[in-house]
């Protein structure tokens, strides 16, 4: 009879599992180098042009999408400082060009010699008001950019909630 560990030291891992804090699921994608957590209920929709969105089926606007672009960028610092690179996001791409946004806050940390810019934003159409938070960061030949956010009526509900999806992003070398 072999022990039970001898069994699993023969077994091929191909996938590591990300910890995982309460009331979250975890995802890592391998091909493209990235993980990150999303509350646990919000359910994966597929969405052409992005590259994994998960969603809260009641509150639409409650979502986290991810985007990976290729780029010859080594660094998100080449692209200008958190607060340039964030405006110009949020007006070209994040925003519909018929919302009013505001940029609430920009900053830049490193997490394993990799730098990230994380920032705050507000975009108001004309029914609703979205507060959402983005992290973007260049690796492995690819511009990443994972976004959350909620209507501004349950901001304070689910801030805590979207901050630890947006923290929780990492990219990895593949």
């Amino acid at each position: 009879m072999l022990a039970p560990w001898v069994l699993l030291s023969n077994k091929k891992y191909t996938s590591f599992a990300a910890e995982t804090k309460k009331g979250f699921m975890a995802v890592t994608d391998k091909k493209d180098g990235y993980s990150f957590v999303y509350p646990f209920g919000w359910q994966e929709v597929i969405i052409e042009g992005q590259d994994k969105v998960y969603k809260d089926v009641i509150e639409p606007l409650e979502n986290v999408s991810v985007n990976v672009f290729p780029t010859s960028k080594q660094d998100i610092r080449d692209l200008g400082s958190p607060q340039e690179v964030a405006q110009a996001l949020i007006k070209k791409v994040l925003a519909p060009p018929s919302q009013k946004t505001k940029l609430v806050e920009a900053t830049e940390h490193d997490d394993d010699g990799k730098a990230y810019y994380t920032f705050e934003f507000i975009a108001q159409a004309p029914n609703y008001t979205r507060h959402a938070l983005s992290t973007i960061c260049i690796g492995n030949g690819k511009f990443y950019t994972v976004t959350t956010g909620a209507n501004e009526r349950r901001w304070e509900k689910m801030k805590d909630k979207l901050h630890t999806v947006i923290d929780s992003f990492k990219i990895f070398n593949v």
